[in-house]
């Protein structure tokens, strides 16, 4: 038998070694500390295709590295299932299982011995499916909502954060919302622990925007997000005062928060009382560290009065001045910081905290009130953000909308065409030197554009489209192989190449998208559907549809998944999803071939960062810092190392 301990333990040391071999010599490319991962092995036994194997590629070993594939059935010897190491995409098929027994699949290095994550087990007689459940413990009207990865226990294996939701609502509605409850599960199932953040945080799509990531670097995942008195931990401990309640009542007739606003009260908005940022263990729940949340509501008060509001964010009822966005960046070039953020329609302000040696220490704040109007730092703001290198120096900048942060915290610039709903940064164009950022904006009867494609480091704009227009909706992916670079739609009729040509009609969905199929272009992930773009006659195919296997969608009209991201396997993304009653989340793989080798994604950390805010208001898809499409060229090495 293998010995699995030994050989994790020295799986870590060879992890340390080639990671230092893959280093360049660019005094710029320090080495980010991100997730010692294992195996991801993952094996579904799909009828009379065999039973599929998919295992990651670390962006820690050689790129070459050969792989073995083992079986055992029953009590059976171990027998080795390839006659030659797998040189190519990481996969294999069994076609010759016996599957009325027990079945495992070991899958290692060539020459080293099997870690614990390099093992996976089928029972006997396993059900023909294409997906992982994970079972669910929602609360009595709760679903499973918005979710989020990280190695909460330091094992090498990701387990889920899951935002269950109830009865939300958006800043411009009145009415009492449920309390927002995170649990955190294991992918078999275990539940590790609950957080419910109480009654004095509101429950919508804008309000809890929570981060799962190791920000110390010892290999276990913290989860940061605001809380507010009330706020229960997983252990059971309170944050604040257990018994305030904040909440304005349409009763409280004298109360100036209480009175209507169209043909509503103006009840259920969070308008006074402390408000908190907190560190939780990811592997217990525990409240680790909690601050008061920066900026304030108002700079004087925890109890604004609405023309108080009303003076630094522009309306007095809530709307604007709970507006949270998140994100998770390295702002040094080698260790995560959380940067948590309000407002984006006025005042923005965002604060950046990096969590060292049991600490949450502020590192810098950007606001900007501190700035000149005519810089056109304020209403830049999007429902969603990213996180890049822009300026290829090694660390990281925050692509705020038409705003972008650099690593100190000041400004890099701003395009000043304000506020829009959906962002891409990547190398869409790989013609041209850097990132480029697709972006849409909200610009009715103005002369501004309502789509473009900028330089994501300078702000120069590229192409535009769409003057005066409201664009609500807007998608780049690389989904036609006859142009080089990605194609982005929205806001026009037309399919744009990455100069800006029209080369078609526009598929209909602009949701999200996934890699899933077994060639380099992505498709289309429309709630929990998933499209191939037939380049050829311009219509949409659709080769996956979850509905009808029980999946729901969430966020409405925004239609996502829980989650899109590359968790298990190869290279290629999970589809994740609850099915309809809430009691199991389904993690759905690809297990279409590929000829295609490449570095798990989530060892590139633009697209691991991308997952981390991917939760974050109106949801976007990840996107790697290289671009991966037809014709790339091969995956660039990225200098990372991992918690020994």
């Amino acid at each position: 038998m293998l010995d699995t301990h030994h050989s994790f333990r020295m799986s870590r040391l060879l992890t340390c070694f080639f990671a230092c071999l893959l280093i360049g010599q660019d005094s710029a490319s320090a080495q980010r500390c991100m997730e010692a991962l294992d195996r991801g092995v993952v094996a579904l036994n799909c009828g009379d295709e065999g039973v599929f194997l998919s295992w990651r590629l670390l962006g820690t070993e050689p790129r070459d590295v050969g792989f073995d594939v083992f079986r055992q059935s029953g009590d059976s010897p171990l027998v080795k299932l390839n006659e030659q190491p797998i040189a190519g995409a990481t996969q294999f098929r069994d076609l010759h299982a016996d599957l009325t027994h027990p079945t495992r699949y070991w899958v290692q290095t060539v020459g080293a011995a099997a870690g614990p994550g390099d093992v996976v087990e089928l029972p006997a007689s396993p059900p023909e499916q294409r997906y992982l459940s994970v079972p669910l413990r929602p609360p009595e009207g709760y679903y499973a909502g918005d979710a989020s990865v990280g190695d909460l226990d330091g094992d090498g294996a990701y387990e889920l954060v899951v935002h269950m939701t109830g009865r939300g609502r958006d800043n411009s509605q009145s009415g009492m919302t449920s309390q927002p409850i995170l649990h955190a599960y294991k992918l078999d199932g275990t539940l590790l622990w609950s957080i419910d953040l109480g009654r004095n945080i509101r429950e919508g799509a804008h309000y809890t925007q929570f981060m799962v990531y190791d920000l110390d670097c010892d290999g276990k995942a913290e989860v940061v997000c605001k809380t507010g008195d009330g706020t229960v931990d997983g252990i059971g401990k309170v944050i604040g005062d257990a018994d305030a309640d904040h909440r304005s009542q349409p009763r409280q007739t004298g109360s100036p928060f209480s009175r209507r606003r169209g043909s509503g009260p103006r009840e259920g908005y969070v308008l006074k009382g402390p408000e908190y940022l907190t560190v939780f263990s990811g592997q217990t729940g525990e409240a680790l560290a909690t601050v008061p949340y920066v900026p304030r509501r108002h700079p004087e008060t925890d109890d604004p009065t609405p023309g108080q509001l009303k003076d630094v964010w522009g309306d007095d009822y809530g709307n604007r001045v709970d507006r949270f966005l998140a994100c998770v960046a390295y702002l040094d070039g080698e260790r995560p910081s959380v940067i948590m953020s309000r407002g984006y329609y006025t005042r923005t302000v965002l604060a950046a905290w990096d969590w060292r040696d049991g600490k949450l220490q502020q590192r810098w704040v950007f606001d900007s009130n501190d700035h000149d109007a005519s810089l056109k730092f304020a209403g830049q703001g999007n429902h969603s953000i990213s996180v890049a290198d822009v300026d290829d120096d090694g660390r990281d900048e925050i692509i705020f909308g038409s705003l972008v942060i650099d690593d100190d915290g000041s400004p890099l610039y701003s395009t000043g065409l304000g506020h829009g709903d959906a962002q891409h940064t990547s190398d869409i164009d790989p013609e041209r030197p850097g990132l480029e950022t697709w972006s849409i904006h909200e610009k009715p009867g103005s002369d501004d554009p309502g789509i473009e494609l900028r330089n994501t480091r300078t702000g120069e704009i590229y192409f535009s489209d769409a003057q005066g227009r409201d664009v609500g909706r807007g998608m780049m992916a690389d989904i036609d192989p006859r142009f080089p670079g990605a194609e982005f739609w929205g806001g026009t009729r037309s399919l744009l190449s990455a100069r800006g040509e029209r080369i078609g009609p526009t598929p209909r969905s602009q949701n999200m998208a996934i890699w899933w199929d077994g060639d380099l272009l992505r498709e289309l992930l429309d709630g929990v559907s998933i499209i191939k773009w037939d380049h050829a006659s311009g219509v949409e195919q659709r080769v996956f549809d979850g509905r009808s296997f029980g999946l729901s969608s969430n966020n409405g009209s925004k239609s996502n998944p829980c989650l899109c991201a590359d968790i298990l396997g190869d290279w290629r993304e999970e589809l994740i999803a609850r099915t309809s009653d809430s009691r199991q989340l389904r993690i759905y793989v690809s297990t279409i071939d590929t000829q295609h080798r490449m570095v798990t994604l989530m060892h590139d950390p633009q697209y691991r960062l991308g997952i981390a805010w991917q939760n974050v208001g109106y949801n976007q898809p990840a996107h790697p810092s290289f671009f991966l499409g037809h014709g790339m060229k091969p995956q660039p090495n990225t200098p990372i190392r991992t918690p020994e």
